[in-house]
């Protein structure tokens, strides 16, 4: 707009000029008198018309500058606000990446703990197999045990009968 305006300007100072040049050449063409009065008149005005268009290109210049101010500093508060966005967001994802990192951490840990409980419980599986076995041959023992307390027992019982016999008749 600022430069439209120069171009305007200019273009009515040359257009004033030229206008300027053409009622000397026609003063000196010795023109009548109630002509050189009407161009003097036409001359007027056009000052009139180049000095409000000066005053208006001077005016509209001047709003222009403030509007470019205004613009350029809403840009730059624009441009603050994205900036201090950008770094609130890279904080925000140097804060995610180091909890990403800690809970990897925390699953290499966790996945390492339960291979370590996996081959806990392999061992603790062979060892109750182990007692199982075992417990198996102390119930066979302990069975076969009883067994032969049931017969000694009952060896036992026949050689009391057989004492209670034979302790009467020796007596007599």
């Amino acid at each position: 707009q600022l430069l439209e305006a120069k171009a305007s300007l200019s273009l009515a100072q040359a257009q004033h000029t030229l206008q300027l040049q053409q009622a000397k050449a026609q003063i000196n063409s010795m023109v009548p008198k109630k002509q050189f009065e009407q161009l003097q008149n036409t001359l007027r005005e056009e000052q009139c018309k180049t000095q409000q268009l000066q005053e208006s290109l001077q005016l509209q210049a001047e709003q222009t500058c403030r509007q470019l101010v205004r613009i350029q500093e809403e840009h730059e508060q624009l441009l603050q606000a994205a900036v201090e966005q950008a770094e609130g967001l890279e904080q925000s994802l140097r804060n995610a990446e180091a909890v990403l990192a800690e809970r990897a951490a925390q699953l290499r840990d966790a996945q390492a703990q339960l291979s370590r409980n996996k081959l806990l419980i392999e061992e603790l599986r062979g060892e109750n197999r182990r007692f199982a076995m075992a417990l198996q041959a102390a119930e066979l023992k302990q069975k076969s045990m009883e067994e032969k307390n049931q017969l000694l027992e009952e060896q036992a019982s026949a050689l009391k009968q057989l004492i209670g016999k034979i302790t009467p008749a020796s007596l007599s």
